[in-house]
């Protein structure tokens, strides 16, 4: 009769801590691993720059060649 005893109980449980640690482990790899979505340049950059050329602080050298460095990183 083995398995019967008052063990028993304690088997589950502890099978079922193995499967939920080696589910939350699976869960992590897939969220670590997985290719994030690229989120564009925020609108916060590029308003800085309107705010700086518009202040006289870059030409339009600077500014256009700055605005299209932030077109391409988003």
């Amino acid at each position: 009769m083995m398995g019967y005893g008052p063990m028993m109980g304690a088997m589950w449980v502890w099978t079922l801590l193995a499967l939920a640690v080696l589910a939350g482990l699976g869960y992590l790899a897939y969220r670590l691993t997985r290719e994030q979505p690229r989120t564009p340049v925020t609108s916060g950059a590029r308003t800085i720059l309107d705010e700086r050329y518009a202040r006289g602080e870059i030409d339009d050298e600077e500014y256009h060649r700055r605005r299209d460095v932030l077109r391409t990183a988003g």
